[in-house]
């Protein structure tokens, strides 16, 4: 129930690996019911079990049906064979990915479920004998509920305010979480590696060196890893090209806080020829509430800022908290544009955009739907506004 997560979606991949019939439902299409290719799948109206099926509810469907609550069952996936557990608020489905990539390319064998799909590793999740390499969620605590041989936390930044009253917080339950952990890996205290990479920006830099510290200490020789490493491309919706067409190039990201817009907009501004359009769909209100100042002023690394509405909000509505907060804080020269829905971002976006431009959709969720529509509403020559 809620197959189209980021997170049921590899379950029941993985799962479907291992043996299990598997049947889904979700309230609508995501971009990660791609993946789910032979799975029979019920959209929309209430999620209703087949008799004799075993229901795993997503967390946004709890309330909506009787069954075993998602992060339950991923502790009992990853108790049936050694695990490397990812955590961390930023750039922990990029540093799986690179661990998994890194462990069959090597020879190694290993299953992964990944918070994110990757082209190189055939999809979400995969299976074999080794370890099995999972991205763990912080944000609504399940992770915490894992039992790696070995866990890797990327970085540690406060964004998930509905889950945590402070960064003091998340600091104690994650590290008393690691106290049961036989081996922990800390991305922050190791330098970004110095060679070349596949995949752009500093961030990824930070990623690849957790990821070799982790491959590392699990036995696979160094210079194998880095040459391996050297050759990973990403995940879809991390910097990934969408198209390019009438001179205009169309970048989706994941980024959905701070820290991940810079990076995402940094990487961009150093590869655009001319204007920096970001298009950024918020997903959390209490995020927005508490960051949309910090939100807004990292737009403004843009030339052009268009924020939209909640599009598939994540928690409760609030009176007053609307992406608006977040243009609103959207510093000068930045021209800002409000579009409530998807469809009103690409279709301004459309408007403003020429040849030479680079656009990137920014956020969790839906903001793909507005890439792509782009890339197909392009002439092949863009006009000017």
């Amino acid at each position: 129930m809620g197959i189209g997560g980021s997170g049921l979606s590899a379950y029941a991949n993985i799962a479907r690996a291992w043996g299990a019939d598997v049947r889904g439902w979700d309230a609508q299409e995501t971009i990660f019911t791609e993946t789910l290719e032979g799975i029979e799948i019920d959209l929309g109206g209430d999620p209703a079990p087949p008799e004799g099926f075993e229901a795993v509810v997503s967390t946004a469907h709890l309330a909506r049906c009787d069954g075993t609550p998602r992060a339950a069952f991923l502790a009992e996936l990853v108790a049936a064979q050694p695990s490397i557990v990812v955590t961390g608020a930023h750039g922990k489905t990029t540093t799986t990915a690179m661990i998994a990539f890194v462990l069959r390319e090597t020879s190694n064998d290993p299953a992964w479920i990944v918070g994110g799909v990757v082209p190189q590793l055939g999809g979400n999740a995969g299976i074999g004998t080794g370890w099995l390499v999972v991205e763990g969620d912080e944000s609504d605590r399940s992770a915490f509920a894992l039992r790696p041989r070995i866990a890797v936390v990327t970085n540690v930044e406060l964004d998930h305010h509905a889950a945590y009253g402070s960064t003091a917080e998340l600091e104690t339950t994650i590290e008393a979480w690691l106290t049961d952990v036989p081996e922990v890996v800390r991305g922050w205290e190791l330098e970004p590696v110095d060679f070349v990479l596949a995949v752009p920006g500093e961030h990824n830099r930070r990623n690849a060196a957790a990821a070799l510290e982790t491959l590392v200490r699990v036995g696979v020789d160094r210079e194998e890893a880095i040459a391996a490493l050297s050759r990973f491309e990403g995940a879809d919706r991390r910097f990934q090209l969408v198209g390019e067409r009438g001179g205009v190039t169309v970048i989706d990201d994941y980024g959905h806080n701070p820290t991940e817009l810079r990076a995402a907009l940094e990487t961009a501004r150093a590869r655009a020829d001319g204007r920096l359009i970001a298009i950024y769909v918020p997903h959390v209100v209490e995020r927005t509430r508490h960051l949309h100042r910090e939100l807004g002023e990292t737009l403004g690394l843009a030339d052009v800022a268009i924020v939209t509405d909640f599009v598939g909000r994540r928690d409760a509505p609030r009176e007053g908290v609307t992406g608006r907060l977040v243009l609103d804080d959207v510093p000068d020269p930045t021209r800002r544009i409000w579009a409530p829905a998807l469809h009103d971002a690409s279709h301004l976006a459309l408007r403003v955009v020429r040849p030479g431009d680079l656009v990137v959709t920014l956020g969790v969720g839906e903001p793909w739907r507005v890439a792509r529509a782009i890339v197909a509403g392009l002439p092949d020559g863009a006009g000017s506004a």
